[in-house]
């Protein structure tokens, strides 16, 4: 087959229809590199649930052909799957320096660190890996060294933008380069993959610099402590935190162990200049009166572990939240976490601190494209073909719709599911089939053995509780010697509704009568009958649907 007749195959294994979790693998012949291997967190149906992570078994079972994966920026959504990956494909990694500085740390604990190759690579660089000519294109975004990459395949070249926004005033390196976008344009682009989170805004996404400007607003005002919330990956805004800090002659400590980790990292890798005798440890803050002190913490989406979380329910062992206190929380929820962060401000309130969120000033800027931006995009680029990706279907939809109005005809545009495969060659596309995907759950030191089926039983669990009943029978007759016991958890307390407790025994020893003709071994059959039996009674007495556990022990 002559290289010409080569498909290049683009496979979504997340990242869409979906926030976070963003993957995806690029195949060229013999040849696949992955770009990006986030994590999502969980939904709240997903009971005991720690993170999600993407299903890459159709890269495990095609191991001999990834030759790399390819790091876009160092948030969660794009690099917290990689030490699971990375266990099964043990491949080289490439990345700016501040993103393979922050992947580093997780592979440390996670024990990977001596096996994996990081390679850095600069903005502005190519590299060659196999087939595929990858090169780094500086972007901007909420974390530093981030950037968006073309992939120069022998048929043509995919634009991945990754998660950007254009920002002209960025806090540390240069703009976004719009130039070189401009010149691929202009020498032809097939496929265009761009970042959907926020195309449903209208006009432009501020710059990050305006909230460093409402933040010495704030601090210029304060007369007490402040504790600022805010993700630890947002570098721009910990430095921005810290020259206000400075400029007001406040001291910063820090609290939480991804900020202490990123502010370490950071620091060392020359992202953050903070100036001397700044930083003080958390335990040296008493030693500071409160209007001299500054704290910087996680916490920002109320997660209930974090440093903000256990502060506002008087669980932090060195923070204890003051009256007067000013807490910042400068970060916008993300889908789904409203319900957290508004409970965690309410106890914030109660205990008399000051709290300002971003609807009452603006402390938060995002780190994704508005519509404006996102048409100059496609404007530089002029795609061929155009794949919206990052967000959920109502954000692809939009996307495609914008690029529609400027021009692309429907036909061009793929709305793709994670795990559809979009076929490329010179001049069509089309999608080919489909591949293994979904999502694989991390529950403790588990991964992946909590399924559906185990879902499903926490869910009935929590909602209805449990009845187990036990009985013991001798071994030759069948007849029982104790029991029945009925214990109960989750619905109902046995001492205060004895009656109904009593009358499940008494149904449970007629079924057992009623069974002893029956072969006295079959105990599955007596079981599922006990159940049965049971689950009528239970749900015309009391409309709840309990689990149910026969036990039936032998002597």
């Amino acid at each position: 087959m002559s290289k010409n007749k080569k498909k290049l195959k683009v496979i979504p294994l997340g990242g869409l229809q979906e926030i976070g979790k963003n993957i995806t693998a690029f195949e060229y012949g013999d040849d696949i590199i992955v770009v990006d291997c986030g994590l999502a967190f969980p939904e709240d149906d997903m009971l005991g649930i720690d993170l999600v992570i993407p299903d890459v078994s159709y890269l495990t079972k095609n191991k001999d052909r990834v030759r790399g994966i390819v790091l876009t920026h160092g948030h969660e959504d794009h690099i917290g799957g990689m030490p699971y990956i990375l266990r099964d494909i043990n491949v080289p990694v490439y990345g700016t320096r501040l993103t393979l500085g922050l992947l580093a740390y997780k592979l440390e604990e996670h024990g990977l660190m001596s096996s994996t190759k990081l390679v850095n690579v600069e903005p502005g660089e190519t590299i060659q890996i196999e087939s595929f000519k990858v090169e780094f294109i500086r972007s901007t975004h909420s974390i530093a060294d981030t950037v968006a990459l073309a992939l120069h395949t022998p048929i043509g070249v995919i634009i991945h933008t990754s998660d950007f926004k254009i920002d002209y005033t960025p806090i540390e390196g240069q703009p976004i380069d719009l130039a070189r976008l401009g010149e691929l344009g202009k020498k032809g682009v097939l496929l265009l993959m761009c970042d959907s989170t926020n195309v449903e805004r209208p006009g432009y996404t501020m710059s990050e610099r305006t909230v460093g400007e409402t933040l010495e607003e704030i601090f210029m005002d304060a007369k007490n402590r402040i504790i600022v919330a805010s993700f630890a990956s947002n570098v721009h805004r910990i430095q921005q935190i810290i020259n206000a800090s400075y400029k007001f002659g406040r001291k910063v400590a820090v609290v939480g162990r991804s900020m202490v980790n990123v502010v370490k990292v950071a620091t060392e890798l020359g992202y953050l200049a903070i100036p001397e005798a700044t930083m003080i440890d958390i335990d040296q803050i008493d030693r500071y009166p409160n209007e001299k002190v500054v704290i910087i913490t996680t916490g920002s989406q109320g997660e209930p572990m974090s440093a903000l979380s256990r502060m506002a329910a008087s669980e932090h062992r060195k923070i204890e939240i003051q009256p007067g206190d000013l807490v910042i929380i400068s970060a916008s929820p993300i889908p789904g976490n409203e319900k957290s962060i508004f409970k965690v401000i309410n106890e914030l309130f109660k205990k008399g601190a000051d709290v300002i969120y971003e609807s009452l000033a603006d402390v938060h800027v995002s780190g994704h494209a508005c519509q404006e931006e996102l048409k100059l995009i496609h404007n530089l680029v002029k795609p061929k073909f155009f794949m919206p990706v990052h967000g959920e279907y109502r954000h692809l939809k939009q996307h495609a719709n914008l690029a529609n109005k400027l021009g692309m005809p429907m036909e061009n545009i793929f709305l793709m599911e994670i795990g559809k495969v979009l076929e490329l060659t010179t001049d069509t596309a089309k999608i080919n089939g489909s591949v293994t995907s979904g999502r694989v759950l991390v529950d403790g030191l588990g991964v992946g053995d909590v399924g559906n089926i185990v879902l499903r039983d926490r869910k009935h669990l929590s909602q209805d509780g449990l009845i187990v009943v036990v009985i013991t029978t001798e071994k030759e007759t069948g007849q029982v010697i104790a029991g029945p016991d009925i214990i109960s958890r989750g619905f109902v307390y046995v001492r205060e509704s004895e009656d109904l407790i009593d009358k499940v025994r008494e149904i449970v020893k007629k079924t057992i009568i009623k069974c002893e003709g029956k072969n006295r071994n079959d105990w599955s059959s007596k079981k599922s009958i006990i159940k049965d039996e049971l689950r009528d009674y239970l749900f015309e007495k009391t409309k709840r649907k309990p689990m149910i556990l026969p036990i039936i022990m032998e002597i």
